[in-house]
């Protein structure tokens, strides 16, 4: 009883049920008895006893990575510790306890390797280095101390797609066409017409805008890079390439970090010939660029020299695959990925290629991306659940409503949606709080080397006038999440003393903000804290079977999450006006463990009075 005491008085004030304490014991305690039946088994096998059999759980085979709740941090965005305006490592383990209280348990951190930042890190120059502005590798080895000690894990990007070009690899594989790093990269000739004239060896486009290829004078030869020119693309034909990228990995690995989100890894086999884009592939240039022929073989070899060998897990962020390739990565019979990103939903309403736009989308498309991913992945498949990263616009402004009456209960609603899904929920930095998308205007309020390319590529052309390019960009730009995490009402937030941090604060801190949050029981973040516990302890959240009760309804996103004798409805309502909605197939609501709006609604009704934005979770 004095566990449940201590953890009522955690949550009191908070709206949900006594039932949820009851449960967080109940968790509580089933791992304490999962680090004895460790204890236990590692005793056995230091004795030679085989381990034994692994029990499935409603089918799935049980792994910590499917029952964990992992936190992104942008770590230039997350809070500086001395003063440049510009994130760090020691601030970063300075709220440790912020986020162990938020009850997350795996923190992904966005590059931190050495790098000249055209591409905010994303553009390594030395894997095996701190980024200066960031700290030292003695600032990482005290941030991952500080993360194992409040026992929750680390994992970091994992960027070999392609390189920086002042990498020593690409240093030398330009100085000439004999040098042993020739190879490292993707070199052709390019094509020469009579009069002369040079032209890429191929029509392929640039996420970034213009071409792919770049020509470089030294040695008369384009080379590829589907991002920057910066950026030039490894090649994983060469098996010293994939020998240099294990012995990072493994480097990684044996410091204690637990696994990676793998950047764009489908790109990494390149299509066969790699010929001219046809003009259908030139509306989706990812699709043609990903899942190339040699990718299984690649990552099979990846799984068998480093992955297979440390207790990790492996998340890649699988652009250009659609559903119906997700299990050619992730089946755990194929030894490949543990999981991926895919981005139907993320994506919705979204064109990305040429002038970025934001256009409608309706409730019942998608649950439908949900509910296909429930139809078509099996048990030997695992699923990810987000809405937002460092490459996307904020949630609550993307997909909600962030004015100042429905930001919060909108806000709470997509948490709601991501931590009772299928799948392992990933929450970016400011989620919790419900940050809102920046007031861009101008060019120069942006930071990010894709909006600036985009502009010379299509206002400077005369393509698209400034005022429609900067209106479409301001939606879905990647510097909406990317500004300053908001930590108090001071001056900049409270992420930095300077008076220059490097990208502009949003100026609603003032309003949204961790301390304001912390002292208000009805905050985006402390409901989200409450759904993270109901989560941590609920298996079915994790493991059960999914159903989406009403799968045409224009507002209301009804389901039940079910594990054996277990089931549990969450019913949301996705629109800025009240709706009475009445449970399909005879269901009653059942007892109401979690709702962001207090409710009157009896247990047994079938008929709910749903607020604007309100969430609901019931136990059947």
């Amino acid at each position: 009883m004095s566990e449940l005491n201590s953890v009522e008085k955690l949550f009191r004030g908070r709206h949900f049920d006594r039932e949820v304490i009851i449960l967080c014991v109940r968790w509580y305690l089933r791992y304490k008895l999962t680090l004895l039946r460790i204890a236990i088994v590692g005793g056995l096998l230091s004795l030679g006893v085989p381990a034994p059999a692994q029990r499935l759980i409603n089918g799935y085979e049980p792994k910590w990575w499917k029952e964990a709740v992992v936190y992104q941090i942008y770590p230039r965005s997350f809070k500086d510790s001395n003063g440049d305006g510009i994130g760090d490592l020691p601030g970063i383990t300075s709220k440790l306890d912020y986020l162990q209280k938020l009850g997350v348990n795996v923190l992904w951190l966005s590059p931190h390797f050495d790098s000249p930042n055209v591409d905010n890190g994303y553009d390594i120059r030395d894997y095996r280095k701190v980024m200066t502005e960031f700290g030292t590798m003695d600032d990482f080895d005290a941030l991952l101390a500080g993360i194992k000690q409040r026992h929750m894990r680390l994992i970091i990007d994992l960027v070999v797609n392609h390189t920086s070009d002042e990498n020593k690899w690409f240093v030398e594989s330009q100085s000439s066409k004999t040098n042993p790093y020739r190879d490292f990269y993707i070199w052709r000739p390019g094509h020469t017409a009579p009069d002369g004239t040079r032209t890429p060896p191929n029509n392929y486009p640039s996420y970034f805008s213009g071409s792919a290829w770049t020509l470089d004078p030294k040695t008369d030869e384009y080379y590829l890079h589907y991002f920057t020119a910066k950026q030039p693309d490894l090649n994983w034909a060469n098996p010293k390439v994939r020998e240099e990228v294990f012995s990072l990995m493994r480097f990684w690995l044996d410091k204690g970090v637990s696994g990676f989100r793998m950047d764009v890894i489908p790109l990494i086999s390149k299509p066969t010939g790699m010929p001219d884009l046809t003009p259908e592939q030139l509306k989706a240039p990812p699709n043609a660029y990903a899942n190339g022929p040699h990718l299984a073989e690649y990552l099979r070899e990846m799984d068998h020299e480093v992955l297979s060998k440390y207790d990790d897990m492996s998340v890649g962020e699988a652009t250009g695959t659609t559903l119906a390739q997700t299990g050619n990565l992730v089946d755990d019979r194929r030894h490949e990925l543990n999981m991926i990103f895919s981005f139907d939903a993320i994506k919705l309403g979204r064109s990305d290629f040429g002038l970025s736009t934001l256009g409608p989308w309706s409730v019942p498309e998608l649950k439908a991306i949900y509910d296909s991913h429930a139809r078509v992945l099996t048990k030997h498949d695992w699923d990810t659940v987000f809405l937002s990263n460092h490459d996307n616009p904020r949630i609550v402004s993307t997909f909600g409503d962030d004015s100042p009456a429905m930001r919060v209960p909108s806000a709470k609603l997509f948490e709601t949606m991501i931590l009772t899904l299928r799948g392992t929920p990933f929450l970016f930095e400011g989620d919790e709080l419900g940050m809102t998308d920046f007031p861009f205007k101008t060019l120069a309020d942006y930071d990010d080397i894709a909006v600036k390319n985009a502009y010379k590529a299509l206002v400077d052309t005369g393509k698209v006038s400034a005022q429609a390019f900067l209106s479409a960009e301001a939606k879905v730009a990647r510097d909406n999440a990317r500004t300053p995490m908001q930590w108090d009402s001071s001056p900049q937030a409270g992420f930095t003393t300077s008076t220059h941090p490097w990208l502009a604060v949003n100026p609603n801190y003032e309003q949204i903000n961790a301390a304001q949050e912390e002292s208000d029981p009805a905050s985006v973040l402390n409901y989200v804290r409450a759904l993270v516990a109901l989560r941590a302890h609920t298996l079915a959240f994790v493991y059960g079977d999914f159903e989406d009760l009403d799968p045409q309804h224009p507002h209301v996103f009804a389901y039940t999450r079910t594990l054996g004798d277990e089931k549990y409805l969450v019913v949301e309502n996705f629109r800025s006006t009240s709706v009475t909605y009445t449970l399909p197939n005879n269901l009653t609501a059942g007892k109401l463990l979690l709702s962001d709006i207090p409710t009157s609604d009896q247990a047994n009704t079938r008929t709910l009075n749903l607020a604007p934005w309100e969430s609901r979770i019931y136990k059947q």
